[in-house]
């Protein structure tokens, strides 16, 4: 089993913006020291418990404090951009930090509707046109444009001898069938679906129609988890995360409370069964449980690779939990 990072770059409740993306320079540092494979960082605008808005930025700062561990982007947000210009961003981040960049792209908003169309005109009309957005990111990523086309002679420089990696995000069949479409690899959202994540990955399976010679069907699963040396203390570190979710939920506090101030949170009836529901699409427990969860869901959806996405109020509770999980999963 492969382990990897996705990294949101929450701020918690005592510390700054620029805390919170040294942190996350810290994790992707200390993940490529436990053995993981790839560190992700995602994209979102105009949410104040989250610092990242901008991560191929963020990719260049971490690529120069790591060496190893691939990093990438969880994700650039298409319908935002014209491809040519991501492509050169991530040419560029290629040529800085060879074999290691996996370019990974979705089509949510990542914020409010005002945000929304502060970054990007006629956004809903670009989202219908997501397959061909796609398609030509995918040709300026591989210098492959038919001669025929506009773009034929146009290079996304600087380009590098390894280009990035594609991966395409979702949570539905659509957008499984999309990635296997163009041979892209696919990370299903599992910790923000209510789908069933098994059909679609055989879905992708099933249609996937590889670029070029010897492209075959890659996949992973992105999951909730927090770990703690007893299953108590998980509980504990992971309510933080609970609280923070259902008070942003509510328009409430925007940064990560503290333990001491999620046990303080009153909860109401409606509340307490919101937290039951989203703790079932959660991983919590000792690194025992922790294993055998991933175990079972290793083997319910087919993939050999498990995302984890980790929220904590504490730095150090996040790391730790990182690094017990990969002491008990990988050795």
């Amino acid at each position: 089993m492969k382990l990897s990072i996705l990294d949101q770059a929450p701020i918690s409740s005592g510390q700054t913006a620029k805390d919170a993306l040294n942190n996350a320079m810290e994790l992707a540092r200390a993940g490529e020291s436990f053995g993981y494979t790839r560190y992700w960082i995602a994209e979102h605008h105009d949410l104040p418990g989250l610092a990242s808005s901008a991560p191929e930025v963020m990719l260049g700062f971490i690529g120069a404090h790591t060496s190893t561990i691939r990093i990438g982007s969880g994700a650039v947000l298409l319908p935002h951009y014209k491809p040519y210009k991501v492509a050169e961003v991530f040419n560029l981040l290629s040529v800085l930090f060879p074999g290691r960049i996996d370019l990974g792209i979705g089509r949510a908003p990542g914020g409010s509707a005002e945000a929304t169309s502060a970054l990007s005109d006629q956004f809903l009309q670009k989202v219908y046109k997501m397959p061909e957005l796609v398609e030509e990111l995918l040709h300026f990523l591989h210098h492959d444009f038919p001669e025929d086309n506009i773009f034929s002679r146009v290079k996304a420089a600087p380009v590098p001898a390894d280009p990035p990696r594609a991966w395409l995000l979702g949570t539905s069949g659509k957008s499984a069938v999309l990635a296997a479409r163009y041979g892209m690899s696919y990370a299903f959202g599992q910790f923000m679906s209510e789908q069933d994540g098994t059909a679609i990955l055989k879905q992708y399976e099933q249609a996937f129609t590889p670029r070029k010679p010897g492209d075959v069907p890659q996949t992973l699963l992105t999951v909730s988890a927090v770990c703690a040396e007893t299953a108590e203390k998980a509980e504990e570190v992971a309510w933080s995360s609970l609280i923070w979710q259902l008070q942003a939920e509510k328009g409430g506090q925007a940064s990560v409370p503290s333990i001491e101030e999620a046990k303080s949170y009153p909860l109401t009836g409606k509340d307490k069964e919101k937290l039951a529901k989203m703790k079932q699409n959660m991983v919590i427990g000792n690194p025992r449980q922790v294993h055998a969860a991933f175990t079972r869901l290793q083997e319910k959806y087919g993939t050999d690779e498990i995302m984890i996405l980790t929220i904590a109020h504490s730095p150090q509770d996040r790391i730790h939990s990182y690094r017990l999980i990969a002491e008990e999963v990988l050795g």
